[in-house]
């Protein structure tokens, strides 16, 4: 299978369904959420998740955490990048000391693969996790565990050119992003997460079209991830219809501020 980060280097260039413990958005807004990815129990950011391209941001994601909420954030997205790529919870430690740090509700991604990972992460306090390699290799256990914890899962879809990347994203498979989320209409999903691989980290705006087909296939909230980079980006994904933006790079290197952000959101659906 081909690597997906050289896939990505060929092109470089709101209110929930009701379930139960299904977490909804405080405001009824369109959903910010900055993102906090985590390697080595730093706080870094991968070029189209690549682990060769890494730029670490902060030594302390705790610290990180509390400086995103005391700019506005209302939630949280944490990526274990460890365990995407291994399957393991190395950054528990991060994790928790987040989770003690803030009081909003977080969500992580990242070697969430079977169900002992997923009463370990819900119990030490997380509100909701996203699995994606088992959800595509294992579809009947996914369905399973999503019935078992309804509304607390989130379907992760990171796309490369439009097909399913996996395993930390070095793998991409012959499934199409759109067709993944169709099979999963029935079940009692908390959300999708799309990502579009080859936009991420990059700073060059999502990829709108895709993000569009996504929120047509799915019949739970979209949240779009990758490129999300202007206040203008915002808006726009606010009117394809998406319930929110994850933002990583952008806010850490300065291109847009949090505060511009949630503005540009809560102007989109005034």
């Amino acid at each position: 299978m081909p690597k997906c980060w050289h896939c990505g280097i060929l092109r470089v260039f709101a209110s929930w369904p009701l379930v139960a413990n299904r977490m909804p958005p405080r405001n009824g807004s369109f959903e910010i959420w900055p993102a906090i990815d985590l390697r080595g129990g730093k706080c870094v950011r991968l070029r189209q998740g690549d682990y060769g391209r890494e730029t670490v941001f902060g030594e302390d994601p705790a610290e990180m955490a509390r400086r995103w909420v005391g700019d506005g954030a209302e939630r949280l997205h944490l990526v274990d990048l460890d365990g995407a790529r291994d399957g393991l919870a190395a950054n528990r430690s991060a994790v928790e000391a987040i989770l003690a740090a803030v009081d909003v509700p977080c969500e992580l991604g990242g070697g969430v693969r079977d169900q002992a990972t997923i009463e370990g992460w819900l119990s030490a306090g997380l509100a909701r996790l996203i699995i994606g390699t088992r959800a595509l290799k294992e579809p009947d256990w996914f369905r399973e565990m999503c019935r078992g914890y309804a509304g607390r899962l989130v379907l992760g879809i990171d796309a490369c050119e439009g097909r399913v990347a996996t395993d930390g994203w070095r793998d991409v498979s012959g499934v199409a992003a759109t067709e993944l989320a169709r099979t999963m209409k029935a079940e009692p999903l908390a959300a999708i997460v799309y990502t579009d691989i080859a936009r991420d980290g990059m700073l060059a705006g999502p990829n709108y079209d895709a993000i569009a087909e996504m929120q047509q296939a799915a019949s739970v909230p979209v949240i779009a991830s990758g490129g999300v980079t202007t206040a203008e980006d915002v808006r726009q994904l606010a009117r394809i219809g998406v319930a929110g933006c994850i933002i990583g790079r952008a806010l850490y290197e300065g291109t847009l501020s949090l505060e511009k952000a949630i503005a540009a959101a809560r102007q989109s659906l005034a």
